[in-house]
């Protein structure tokens, strides 16, 4: 079995789209939300949302890539680069019949599919985008990113809503670990901010209506009312210990411990008692071999609905039994709000640079923690803590959990 390390990773994101940007928001506990200005939502009810802010579009991009690709497919395709980059790998240097792509997303082209749709009813569906497919769905990311990069290995999307991304990094690593594939561009990306989207999701009464940026996503908080719509992307360059050393990588962290499974229980609904998130939890540590006192923190998937985080703090405390008092939680989607699809991937993120820097990230604007969650949630401000291992949970809707367990590298 081959040990999979973390060698790179790039983010587009609502607090930040490099590295070092991304690193100082975490840590300073940077509110990325605010008035949705990509369209009038005036009459869907919901004033705010998680958008990528001054998205550097000309770095990798010319002016016809806009209108041959959906905006997730765009995001996609910058956090591949700039992982690609991090990582430091030559794509002349390796086997590229070994170098995959999986990167999921949970919807897909939203925005184009709203803009055709339109179109089609106005003016005819002879008046409809001759690139509307290739531009709608939601393998577009994946694919896009292997026909920029040169990859001719696996190459997936994986769609399972909110766990999307935590699913794609797993599989890549259970991919590399048994010797499949020697690197694998690895996450999720999401463009679900239109007019159809927040629509839709509102009239679920899955998302916040607080119109105060500072109180919509407040995961923990016994006021909680709902999620922030956000998108972005956030993938990892994943490849096997060999492969690193032997090009001389620099290596950031480890994929130790993979769980996945299903609740089985409702459409949009977590299982109350957390007993599926809870089962995900414990296959993720029992494949990376270790017991649950040795996790230091999980970056939750803390939505702020009432359904999931009270779910999840639950599930915490059965996967955990009476080490859950002890472990660090935190839901940096208060931060960034829920990129869907793209959750996985830039909370993979946060874990690991959580790992490296040996730090806590907050879940801001906590006020009155709700007293049926019993999990040990770090509050408002980044706390310094010594710690191995790190999980990171997705849990999606269609009763889909997903687990990656990361460890700290040292050499």
């Amino acid at each position: 079995m081959n040990r999979v390390v973390i060698t790179g990773y790039g983010v587009a994101s609502p607090i930040g789209n490099d590295a070092d940007t991304f690193l100082e928001s975490l840590q300073t506990g940077k509110n990325g939300i605010g008035p949705i200005t990509k369209f009038d939502a005036n009459e869907t009810g919901i004033t705010v949302a998680a958008e990528v802010k001054d998205f550097p579009f000309d770095k990798y991009f010319v002016k016809k890539d806009a209108k041959r690709m959906d905006l997730f497919s765009l995001f996609g395709i910058y956090a591949a680069l700039e992982a690609m980059e991090m990582s430091g790998l030559d794509t002349e240097q390796i086997d590229v019949d070994r170098f995959g792509v999986m990167v999921g997303s949970g919807i897909g082209g939203l925005q184009t599919i709203e803009d055709q749709v339109i179109r089609m009813h106005d003016k005819g569906p002879q008046r409809v985008a001759p690139l509307f497919i290739p531009m709608a769905i939601g393998n577009m990311a994946a694919g896009n990113i292997a026909l920029r990069v040169g990859a001719k290995g696996i190459c997936t999307a994986t769609v399972t809503a909110c766990a999307s991304a935590t699913h794609s990094i797993g599989e890549a690593f259970r991919n590399i670990k048994h010797g499949y594939s020697d690197v694998i561009i690895a996450g999720g990306a999401e463009a679900p901010i239109s007019e159809i989207g927040i629509s839709g999701f509102a009239s679920l009464t899955a998302l916040s209506a607080t119109e105060d940026p500072e109180r919509a996503s407040i995961p923990f908080d016994k006021d909680r009312n709902g999620f922030v719509m956000g998108e972005g992307a956030g993938v990892f360059v994943v490849e096997s210990l060999e492969h690193a050393q032997k090009r001389g990588a620099t290596i950031l962290g480890e994929i130790v411990g993979y769980g996945a499974n299903c609740d089985a229980y409702h459409m949009t609904s977590p299982t109350p008692d957390g007993s599926g998130a809870a089962k995900a939890m414990q296959l993720a540590m029992k494949e990376a071999e270790i017991q649950p006192e040795q996790v230091g923190y999980i970056n939750a998937h803390g939505t702020s609905t009432q359904a999931n985080d009270k779910a999840e703090s639950k599930a915490i405390q059965l996967a955990f039994g009476d080490a859950f008092k002890d472990v660090r939680v935190s839901s940096t989607k208060s931060m960034t709000g829920h990129l869907l699809g793209a959750a996985g991937g830039i909370e993979g993120i946060a874990a690991l640079n959580a790992l490296q820097h040996q730090f806590i990230p907050p879940t801001i604007n906590v006020r009155n923690k709700d007293e049926e969650v019993q999990a040990n949630v770090v509050i408002n401000e980044s706390e310094n803590h010594e710690f191995t291992y790190a999980l990171s949970n997705s849990l999606g809707f269609g009763g889909h959990n997903a687990v990656i367990c990361l460890k700290r590298w040292e050499n």
